[in-house]
């Protein structure tokens, strides 16, 4: 007989069940469920353009191009992956860290990722106070204004 090495745990002080760290760690990243199916499309673009600035392989290029163009309802592929990539472009520039994408099969959202589906699904709701706080968060001083109009562009696909 296997026991649950991940099962909820009751707390020795008050008793009550918390979950073991690995289970508290995957449930404090969202997942690419609570995406729409734009925003997945977008995130797979993502992170096949992140994949090839950290790789600095073409097919990575090669493949968001061949996913943008099996996507369904984008009618405008090459724009899309073009818009996708100069998000992530001035997003790179203006940060002192890299972003940080996983894999395109991961069912998990990085906090970059996620912060980037947030921003994308309010640039789609067409609600700007709120677009400009969570551009802050990604990127550094000057380059607010020209990734809030790159994520505009990039909503309007």
């Amino acid at each position: 007989m296997t026991s649950n090495v991940c099962a909820a745990v009751a707390s020795p002080e008050s008793g009550e069940a918390r979950l073991c760290p690995l289970q508290a760690a995957l449930a404090s990243h969202p997942c690419i469920e609570s995406c729409d199916e734009f925003c997945r499309v977008a995130l797979s673009l993502f992170r096949f353009i992140g994949a090839a600035y950290t790789t600095g392989a073409s097919d990575c290029w090669e493949a968001a191009y061949r996913y943008a163009d099996e996507a369904p309802g984008i009618s405008d592929s090459p724009l899309l992956v073009a818009r996708a990539a100069a998000l992530v472009r001035i997003l790179r520039s203006g940060r002192p860290c890299e972003l940080c994408f996983m894999p395109p099969s991961c069912r998990r959202l990085s906090k970059d990722e996620a912060q980037l589906m947030q921003l994308l699904t309010v640039a789609r709701r067409k609600r700007p106070g709120e677009i400009e706080s969570i551009v802050g968060q990604l990127v550094g001083s000057g380059n607010e204004a020209a990734a809030t109009r790159a994520v505009n562009a990039l909503a309007l696909c």
